[in-house]
């Protein structure tokens, strides 16, 4: 099934202490886009400038994502440029130049009226709001940041009201729910009006949420480590992406789907923007899946001592 995608499309400019990159494409919708593509069909709707090339919309064709919601518009892409240290979990923004994304309203094409899975990325709520009324969706996911909880907060709640998965890191789900609580935090969110929530807690894994359910899991271990840049957007992709290429949306495919997301998540670290995404085979994405498997099972309890 497919998978339409409304969010950003940028150039990244990062440094980190493994290097440095400039002019980078980055943007929500493309980590999103790029990392689905390798299960389904996406289209993606976003607006760039006259400054994007053709060879960074090839990037985009060569994974057959459709592009024709992708609007060219007078003026210079959207652009972000951040720093990160040893810390990879946390950054400092050095500039953000809106551009034209700054005046940014979704053109859905018209085969957009139903599509069977939706993801609101990380944009204004009321944008996000205006997009989920006009597209018919089995199933909505929805990503945001702290900007927009703490500008927009009822604009925010509005659109959780209409959306099935709330995707956003630990530190935004505490700030969305005023609960130091990551539980409790998770238990308010979801009676704002999502079915799910995930919520991603960097290197330490992520958790899923839902009224009758908890599923933890680790982060894939890693040594490498070059840009976490766009890894929230690309473990949405995965998880999204699963779900809409089986088709399954029960609770055994959403935790199967974290486990997806968490490995495409993995992929997008090893390389500045979406470099190694872009060099990715099916082989080595099951493959890390089964290594996944592997050190996360153990066996049924066979021995249980009796406590006197």
């Amino acid at each position: 099934m497919s998978i339409l995608v409304v969010g950003s499309v940028a150039f990244d400019a990062v440094k980190t202490p493994f290097g440095e990159r400039e002019e980078i494409l980055g943007g929500s919708a493309t980590h999103f886009a790029i990392a689905a593509s390798f299960f389904t069909n996406v289209s993606i709707v976003a607006v760039v400038g006259e400054d994007f090339s053709e060879n960074y919309k090839d990037v985009f064709r060569t994974r057959n994502i459709d592009i024709t919601g992708l609007e060219q518009a007078q003026g210079k892409t959207f652009r972000w440029k951040g720093e990160y240290g040893y810390d990879l979990n946390t950054r400092q923004t050095i500039y953000t130049h809106l551009n034209v994304f700054a005046d940014f309203k979704p053109k859905l094409p018209e085969s957009s009226s139903y599509c069977p899975f939706l993801f609101l990325g990380n944009i204004s709520p009321d944008l996000q709001l205006e997009v989920r009324k006009h597209v018919d969706a089995r199933l909505v996911a929805l990503d945001t940041m702290n900007y927009w909880i703490e500008k927009s907060p009822q604009e925010l709640k509005e659109v959780l009201k209409v959306v099935d998965i709330l995707i956003i890191n630990d530190e935004e789900a505490r700030e969305l729910a005023q609960e130091p609580n990551l539980i409790k935090a998770s238990k308010k969110i979801l009676q704002m009006g999502p079915k799910r929530i995930v919520v991603k807690r960097g290197e330490y894994g992520a958790v899923m949420f839902s009224q009758n359910s908890y599923f933890a899991m680790p982060a894939f271990p890693q040594e490498e480590v070059y840009d976490p840049t766009g890894a929230g957007d690309t473990f949405a992709g995965g998880f999204v992406g699963y779900l809409a290429a089986t088709n399954q949306i029960d609770e055994a495919a959403m935790r199967r789907a974290m486990i997806y997301g968490s490995v495409m998540a993995s992929f997008n670290v090893e390389a500045f923007g979406c470099e190694r995404l872009e060099q990715l085979s099916y082989q080595t994405i099951n493959e890390r899946f089964r290594q996944f498997k592997e050190i996360t099972h153990f066996d049924e309890l066979v021995f249980e001592k009796k406590l006197s």
